[in-house]
């Protein structure tokens, strides 16, 4: 499959997954439709469909238009309210849409109670769970559901590209470097990084490889990220959970 980026609002990235025998392509969390038209307008692109990752206006208000104009069916998740969706998906679910190989459908809450994901190929469409870099944060699940979420992504392929939803890179990256000021990997990303946002490109898709060696919140059983949190919460911590705990905590306020 090919996967074509649309920029949205300030920093938001709809996602086109095109076939890779055909111009058919799924339309991945639409913000705005007036993007999306205009670029499957541009590349003679045929949308089979949509996916919807949570129920947040820059993830779903382009539904209606786009549903107007393209009678495609809309999948999203069973247990939230999203005007628009004609496909009701839940975590452990395979989607089979014509022209594609089959899509897995993944409990990622946590963001928002019943946020779900998107996996094929290799590829995750992960919405506002995962970031480059960091995590989504709690607007409606609780840091025990994030954190499970992570871990479940966590046990993908380390090739894995990670499709988020927003250019939160550079910022993320230098909360990252708060908590693990001594991780040279880190420190590379960083720099190339701030390469590719002079330069205006995009800095996703990461590899799930690199968001294991840099990412705190995919980290929080090392001892770097541990005695970080320790540190930020004065007292000891007993637990991974507890650790990412403190560490989303201190992201809110950072």
């Amino acid at each position: 499959m090919l996967v074509h980026a649309v920029a949205a609002f300030e920093d938001n990235y709809i996602w086109l997954i095109q076939s890779a025998l055909s111009s058919r392509t799924i339309i991945v969390d639409p913000g705005d439709a007036d993007p999306v038209i205009k670029t499957l307008t541009e590349k003679q692109l045929s949308p089979a469909a949509m996916l919807i990752t949570h129920h947040h206006h820059d993830h779903t208000g382009g539904i209606k238009a786009l549903s107007e104009k393209f009678a495609i069916p809309v999948y999203g998740p069973a247990n939230e309210s999203i005007s628009g969706i004609n496909h009701l998906v839940s975590p452990g679910e395979i989607l089979n849409i014509d022209g594609f190989e089959p899509i897995t459908v993944m409990d990622t809450s946590g963001h928002t109670a019943d946020h779900i994901s998107y996996y094929s190929q290799n590829s995750l469409f992960c919405g506002d769970t995962l970031f480059a870099g960091g995590c989504g944060r709690l607007l409606g699940g609780s840091a025990a559901q994030l954190h499970a979420s992570l871990n479940r992504i966590h046990q993908l392929p380390d090739n894995t590209a990670i499709y988020c939803a927003h250019e939160y890179t550079q910022a993320n990256l230098r909360f990252a470097l708060a908590v693990e000021p001594e991780n040279s990997a880190l420190k590379r990303r960083i720099d190339e990084t701030n390469l590719l946002r002079t330069n205006n490109q995009a800095t996703v898709p990461s590899l799930l490889r690199q968001e294991k060696a840099t990412n705190p919140f995919l980290r929080c059983e090392q001892s770097s990220v541990w005695r970080a949190a320790e540190k930020k919460a004065g007292h000891v911590l007993h637990s991974p959970l507890e650790v990412f705990t403190v560490i989303r905590s201190w992201k809110d306020n950072f």
